[in-house]
């Protein structure tokens, strides 16, 4: 079994880690009621996703 020859330095790991930061959605309004969502998603404030209902919301 492989074991490592030297302890692995705070410098390699953090570097390492450096790609692991979570990141921010990325938002666009809607083009039926204008408020900020996710692409290629239901609008969570009137229902709609690619011109059509998809859930029914309260007006």
């Amino acid at each position: 079994m492989a074991v490592p020859k030297r302890k692995t330095s705070h410098s390699r790991t953090r570097t390492r880690r450096a790609h692991h930061a979570l990141a921010i959605p990325q938002l666009r309004p809607c083009p039926r009621c204008s408020q900020p969502g996710r692409s290629h998603r239901v609008c969570a404030n009137c229902g709609y996703y690619n011109e059509k209902i998809q859930i029914e919301t309260e007006d």
